[in-house]
């Protein structure tokens, strides 16, 4: 072997060397993230690295308000609900019901958080215009079974395991809402594409993704500022290792293709987190009679916040027009 070769065989193994060390580092990282994104124990390090991922602004007065109606929620009397899902992972609820109640809603909380942070704002609103509320506990999250979360992939089949149990157990001719905010908004509206019982009247979903693999390309390369390609491979086969299923085997705009119940989507301009793009994206899809409620300046699960007049008359109209089919 001349120098020559021996050159080009050094560098070539150096460059493999360097491959090597790069396919490794974002499998470890990337691994680090699916297990952030999935696992029900939450890493020590999320709580420092939580406005990095989801990209969202600090607002002092959101974060007051948002503290005091969350403990206000928690102190009312409520009924805790269990049931066994479709796949025999127990579930909670938290049942709220409503003297003289003209309506049920199914709510369904977002990613890493809580029935009582997610609708603390709101829940005042829907206990004064006639609304029992059951506040779901999302699986692999508080105190529901699972040791994961399915980004809304799993948890659809669960929300029709919740609307079998209000019908069951609340005033059968009552009209059921379904009701989601960020990964809840998700949860509800993949659900929108499964064949949902009669006394479904409506969904209201508030800034919701698309898919597992749509949020994350966006957070990964928006939020993160790293390259998601073959990021992606590897959060897809892990993702498939823990749930059975791929990131993008099924979406919100796939379910609203074949949704049959009416749609109210809700989104901020500002929203760091789930691009509104995402919820125009469910607007165009959905074969349901639709409504689209814009709100210009808000960030991230911040739209009721930003504009709690506008909100609550869109909703109250939504109601007025679907509560009698």
């Amino acid at each position: 072997m001349n120098d020559t070769s021996k050159k080009i065989v050094k560098a070539t193994g150096i460059a493999a060397a360097t491959v090597g060390l790069a396919s490794l580092s974002a499998y470890v990282s990337t691994k680090f993230l699916v297990k952030v994104a999935l696992d029900r124990e939450e890493p020590k390090v999320l709580k420092k690295a939580g406005n990095l991922i989801s990209g969202t602004q600090i607002n002092r007065e959101f974060l007051e308000e948002l503290e005091a109606a969350s403990e206000r929620l928690a102190e009312r009397q409520c009924e805790t609900i269990e049931i066994l899902s479709h796949d025999g992972i127990t579930l909670t609820g938290h049942f709220i019901p409503c003297e003289n109640a003209e309506r049920i809603i199914i709510a369904m909380h977002g990613w890493r958080s809580s029935w009582m942070k997610d609708f603390g704002t709101i829940a005042d609103f829907w206990a004064e215009n006639g609304c029992s509320v059951l506040y779901a506990d999302q699986r692999g999250q508080n105190n529901s079974g699972g040791e994961y979360m399915g980004f809304g992939l799993v948890e659809r089949y669960d929300v029709l395991d919740w609307i079998n149990w209000a019908i069951e157990q609340c005033d059968k001719e009552l009209p059921i809402y379904l009701a989601g905010v960020s990964m809840g908004a998700t949860t509800v509206l993949m659900a929108s594409g499964l064949e949902l019982p009669d006394n479904v009247h409506g969904i209201a979903a508030d800034c919701g993704f698309t898919s597992p693999h749509a949020i994350w390309k966006h957070v990964a390369n928006n939020n993160l500022h790293i390259a998601y390609g073959l990021r992606g491979a590897v959060a897809d086969t892990l993702f498939h290792k823990k749930l059975r299923m791929k990131s993008d085997e099924y979406s919100t705009v796939q379910a609203l293709k074949n949704c049959k119940v009416p749609v109210l989507l809700i989104h901020g301009t500002d929203d760091h987190f789930v691009p509104i793009e995402m919820t125009y994206e469910n607007y165009k899809a959905c074969a349901a009679p639709k409504k689209l409620f814009v709100v210009p300046g808000a960030d991230h699960g911040m739209s009721y916040f930003t504009d709690k007049a506008g909100y609550e008359a869109v909703i109250k109209d939504f109601w007025k027009e679907f509560d009698k089919k």
